[in-house]
């Protein structure tokens, strides 16, 4: 019988059976003075022994103003120190933490709040163009004329207290820097109690799901889910105690508090936040200043540290791993990390919040080919199939939707059980939505999303194969292919394409090409050059914004003939 597409992960290890905060203890104990946490920003730096005794103390203060085990607590903050502290303190207390995008605004926030019932908000002051105290006080006016803790808004009638990071500015609410101190010997006495009653299955995390398809989701997660994923995407990396991993990505994302602080968490290595938000100077200043030895970047990240004009000036001989997903991963781009930035090691990891989120990851001695080509094979203690549109598993090498189950897969969505049961069905597997293919060694390709397909003539095109193709002009730093309408074919392809700086192209050298080296309906009808690509804070390309903008300016052109 030919091989099929269904794999499950071999482990050698067992899934870690504590919660976070249990965890903690333990990683303090193990290694309490050996560096946890470098805020380059706020000049921090904290042993493991230290992060434990602050996590606690914050702990302490939240449940002494009136927080108990299942209550929500939101965090709407860019990178910083709090953040981790928070991250850990909610988990030590059994309360829930909610992570917000540091982007959103009003109307987005004001969702998230009332979609899972936030009692609490820690908020930073200000990031960027995002004035969060201002926004904060036209969304909750009656903060104003409150007691910290006392807060009844009629737009978020379920919050009670707002925690601002940083310069207290905003009336109404809790400085974070004296939270710590609240906590007296009771709030200690309640904190050993959960230690023991707190289970690992239960809800530690809500995450929301970008929401290009109607309202976010809130995913749903455990310390299980987490902690254990954290666990074993450090393994793929051999993560040890020596190691100093640099955290550009954000922190309300797996990518940053699962992948980043739980990974180093279980392994006892150093967290590097080279700053608030992404900088690829920062970055490589960080890496060589602090001598990091992993890096976690999204393709664009490593695209735009490589590209940087002081590039060459940084020594970043200490790198050796490190993780480049969030979106997907040029061939090109890989190998180019490999060779100029010294990430032998470097990985690539694939999944999705729901699936806490890592599903696949490229080993360490799989051959290079295999390691830019593909995600790596399926995670210890996890499964995956891929199905066709009947739900049928697919011979090997065949694309259809990708399912995973395992401890990973999300409770499900908060509050929303009708869309938990079309993301996860009877039998416990999470349906992705992603095009993948899995071959006869095990090992997984992602071919596009779902509804990214173009379907032009009645041949299936996936963008992901074009984009790889043209990564390979060595005047193309970045590009991004997609299909919009058309009368004749069904649907068109186009591309978005960057060039590296200095050089030039027009569409019709685009078309030669691709002229004889790919197949004639896979060769862009429509080619525009651009600066920059619409995205998500985490690098996700967002291609139903490039669509829209495309057919604006088709349109607009047509019009003018």
């Amino acid at each position: 019988m030919d091989a099929r597409s269904y794999v499950s992960g071999l482990a050698d290890r067992p899934l870690l059976g504590d919660t976070i905060g249990q965890h903690l203890h333990r990683t303090a104990a193990r290694w309490p003075d050996r560096p946890a946490l470098i805020v380059r920003q706020q000049d921090v730096r904290l042993t493991w022994r230290e992060l434990e005794e602050r996590a606690d103390a914050f702990a302490a203060g939240l449940l002494s103003i009136g927080l108990q085990p299942g209550d929500r607590v939101g965090i709407w903050s860019p990178n910083n120190a709090e953040w981790v502290l928070t991250q850990f303190a909610t988990a030590r207390a059994g309360l829930i933490l909610v992570n917000i995008n540091p982007a959103y605004r009003l109307h987005e926030l004001e969702y998230a709040l009332t979609k899972v019932g936030c009692s609490a908000l820690v908020t930073a002051t200000a990031f960027k163009t995002s004035d969060y105290a201002a926004m904060l006080q036209t969304l909750l006016p009656e903060l104003v004329h409150c007691a910290p803790g006392e807060l009844r808004a009629a737009r978020a009638p379920t919050l009670r207290s707002v925690i601002q990071i940083g310069a207290h500015g905003i009336p109404g609410s809790f400085a974070f820097a004296g939270i710590a101190g609240r906590g007296g010997a009771a709030e200690r006495a309640r904190l050993a109690e959960l230690a023991a009653t707190l289970q690992f299955d239960d809800p530690i995390n809500i995450q929301f799901t970008s929401g290009t398809t109607g309202a976010p989701k809130g995913a749903t997660l455990t310390h299980h889910n987490i902690l254990n994923n954290g666990y074993f995407t450090a393994e793929g990396m051999a993560l040890t105690e020596q190691d100093r991993l640099c955290i550009p990505v954000p922190l309300y994302h797996c990518f940053g508090m699962v992948m980043g602080v739980l990974g180093c968490l279980t392994h006892g290595a150093a967290m590097v936040f080279p700053g608030e938000g992404f900088d690829a100077l920062s970055v490589l200043q960080t890496v060589a200043e602090e001598r990091c030895t992993a890096l976690y970047g999204v393709p664009t990240m490593f695209i735009a540290e490589m590209a940087h004009p002081d590039f060459d000036k940084f020594d970043l001989t200490c790198l050796r791993t490190g993780i480049m997903a969030g979106s997907p991963c040029p061939i090109e781009v890989m190998r180019r990390a490999m060779d100029r930035m010294h990430l032998r090691d470097i990985t690539i990891a694939y999944g999705m919040t729901e699936t806490s989120p890592v599903s696949f990851q490229t080993g360490l001695d799989a051959p290079v080919e295999r390691r830019v080509s593909t995600v790596g094979r399926i995670h210890p203690h996890l499964e995956s199939k891929i199905i066709d549109g009947e739900g049928r598993v697919v011979p090997a090498g065949v694309p259809g939707e990708l399912c995973t189950r395992g401890y990973s897969v999300m409770l499900g969505y908060w509050d929303d059980e009708e869309r938990t049961r079309q993301a996860i069905d009877r039998a416990g597997w999470m349906h992705t939505g992603d095009l993948a293919t899995i071959d006869a060694e095990g090992y997984c390709a992602i071919v596009g999303r779902i509804k990214d397909m173009v379907i032009r003539g009645g041949e299936n095109v996936y963008p992901r194969e074009i984009e790889e193709f043209l990564y390979r002009h060595p005047k193309i730093v970045d590009v991004q292919v997609f299909g919009i309408p058309d009368a004749r074919f069904g649907e068109e392809l186009c591309a978005w394409i960057k060039l590296r700086d200095g050089e030039a192209m027009t569409e019709e050298d685009v078309r030669a090409f691709c002229r004889d080296q790919i197949a004639y309906y896979k060769v862009p009808r429509h080619v525009r050059f651009v600066q920059e690509f619409p995205m998500t804070v985490t690098g996700k390309m967002q291609k139903f914004l490039m669509r829209e903008a495309m057919l604006r300016d088709l349109q607009g052109s047509a019009a003018a003939e």
